[in-house]
């Protein structure tokens, strides 16, 4: 479709064949990204911290699913991404029970945090953002690999334009955590991740691309914590009722799954003021998502942090 004219779900092509990995895919962006997937025919492998939770919302789209393209093509597998040994327990999962993937959506998160660790010893909200979506990119590549085309699409937010990468102390080990810097940073890290992703992709000669997006303001269980203070929870009902729904805001991620001119490196957010709400377009950057010195550093960092190594870097023009 031209890239000028507005895009909706209904420009997703026939899907059916294909493979696809939605990490989250229980609730909220997750679900609704899984939903459509499903509705055009892909086979989703729902990536789930709670399986039962998982196998609940499957039950709960089968109706629909049944009624439309007449079966459910899905199935649950526990992923705990604050967790790298149940990051590589889903891995091997996947690669023994599949031939090829055509779709990683790195759609899971946390937001706002308070301080917390993963089972590593990490900042919990960079350690699940960002570092256990590495860890699991590498660790499916070779899937990847074997299907022209494939794509891995990775979640960032509006938050990354307050985000900062601080090499000397990336972790928050030496204080100074804040729970908006610690999420600003995780989502910063998104976009750093998926342009390198996407340079060492194309210097090694794959046909596979990296994409990223946003779902703009989306009323979502992520904010959660926001509201957790007594001052604020009679809001959560008033930001629940007029914020756009799930469905709305998991349509950049659907355009960056299936577009077919969607390019490496792309990114994908809703296109009205702010880009808060609107039809999926390309998004607009910060300076600091733009940085390929601090692309590469971020890389190499997560390699030390989960040990999982792939792509070996290329030189730069």
């Amino acid at each position: 479709m031209p890239r000028t004219r507005s895009w909706s779900t209904t420009d997703i092509g026939d899907l059916t064949g294909t493979t696809a990995v939605v990490t989250g895919a229980n609730n909220g962006l997750g679900l609704a990204t899984t939903r459509e997937l499903l509705l055009h025919g892909a086979h989703v492998v729902m990536a789930c911290r709670d399986p039962g939770k998982g196998r609940a919302a499957a039950d709960r789209l089968r109706p629909e699913l049944l009624a439309s393209v007449g079966e459910l093509r899905t199935e649950v597998i526990q992923l705990d991404l604050s967790i790298l040994s149940t990051v590589h327990s889903f891995a091997r999962t996947v690669l023994t029970t599949h031939e090829r993937l055509d779709l990683l959506v790195n759609n899971a998160g946390i937001m706002m945090t308070p301080y917390g660790l993963t089972a590593e010893g990490y900042e919990l909200q960079f350690g699940t953002n960002h570092l256990g979506h590495f860890a699991l990119t590498g660790l499916l590549l070779d899937l990847l690999a074997a299907v022209p085309g494939s794509r891995v699409v990775s979640l960032s937010s509006l938050a990354h334009r307050g985000g900062r990468m601080d090499f000397d102390d990336p972790l928050f080990e030496e204080g100074g955590y804040t729970p908006v810097a610690a999420y600003n940073r995780s989502k910063l890290a998104n976009l750093l991740f998926t342009d390198e992703l996407d340079r060492r992709l194309r210097a090694a000669g794959q046909e596979t691309i990296a994409v990223a997006a946003h779902p703009g303001v989306v009323g979502t269980d992520l904010f959660g914590h926001v509201f957790d203070r007594p001052s604020l929870r009679p809001a959560r009902a008033l930001f629940n009722a007029v914020m756009p729904r799930p469905a709305q805001g998991a349509r950049p991620t659907l355009r960056a799954a299936s577009d077919p001119s969607a390019r490496g490196g792309e990114y994908y957010g809703p296109g009205g003021p702010g880009e808060w709400r609107g039809a999926p377009r390309l998004a607009q950057r910060a300076e600091a998502a733009r940085d390929p010195a601090a692309a590469g550093r971020l890389w190499e960092l997560s390699e030390e942090l989960t040990q999982v190594r792939y792509l070996d870097a290329p030189s730069r023009p």
